[in-house]
């Protein structure tokens, strides 16, 4: 700041300083470097901006905290689409089952050389899932596309919630996911694949980075301690206690 200011006062010092040769140092306030220019040839106002002019930008760990929490939320995000993808085509597969069974037989007849018997005779793989759908209760379907859908929504609240760093939105992504982690990992023991092995990886370090680095629950001091954390790294106070001396 204050490389358009024709003068530069004393109380500047904190954003820019000037030597004797004639030459200025101005601070960049995130990452507290000092970058040497001349003097502005054609200056737009007298003096720097004062603080009540400026917004800070986030520095040190508030900064990583922003960073890592909208990695979350965008996570979460793509979670609300695919699960609110997937209700929708629940649902839309429960209202034209009728339509869908008689072509889905055909198809598997004559996947498999044989004749349309009004039912598949696949035992295992994807064709024997796909069976099951059509055996499948109306009133199930809807449970699950139900189910789909409000856990999309609980998906989209975390992801707004993180993506502006609310601590309620810390709370609900950390009780959700860790209440899933026992589902992942029956899932991961009885058929592993790499997508599941990968998810549950990432919901476990989303519980751990919740839980020891936002310090939820009162641990490592709770709040309190995260709000000192932060006091430490942005605000004036921490540009002045980083200054170097004149």
């Amino acid at each position: 700041m204050g490389t358009d200011a024709a003068e530069v006062r004393p109380e500047d010092a904190i954003l820019v300083r000037e030597d004797s040769h004639g030459t200025r140092w101005y601070r960049c306030l995130r990452c507290d470097s000092w970058l040497p220019l001349g003097r502005p040839a054609h200056p737009s106002r007298r003096f720097p901006p004062d603080r009540s002019e400026l917004e800070l930008p986030l520095r040190g760990r508030p900064l990583r905290d922003k960073i890592v929490l909208r990695a979350i939320a965008i996570d979460r995000a793509f979670h609300l689409v695919v699960l609110t993808a997937l209700g929708v085509l629940v649902l839309l597969f429960s209202a034209d089952r009728a339509t869908l069974r008689q072509t889905f037989y055909k198809v598997v007849a004559d996947l498999q050389g044989g004749t349309v018997s009004g039912q598949s005779h696949a035992r295992h793989g994807l064709l024997h899932e796909l069976d099951n759908l059509f055996t499948t209760s109306s009133a199930h379907l809807h449970l699950l596309a139900a189910v789909l859908l409000v856990y999309g929504a609980i998906e989209g609240i975390e992801a707004v919630g993180l993506w502006y760093q609310r601590r309620w939105a810390e709370y609900l992504t950390f009780i959700v996911t860790a209440s899933l982690l026992p589902f992942e990992i029956y899932e991961i023991a009885n058929r592993t694949t790499p997508f599941k092995v990968v998810a549950f990886i990432v919901n476990v370090a989303v519980v751990v980075y919740l839980l020891l680095a936002k310090r939820l629950f009162g641990l490592r001091g709770g709040a309190a301690a995260d709000e000192a954390e932060r006091v430490r790294d942005y605000g004036w106070e921490a540009l002045e206690r980083s200054a170097p001396p004149a």
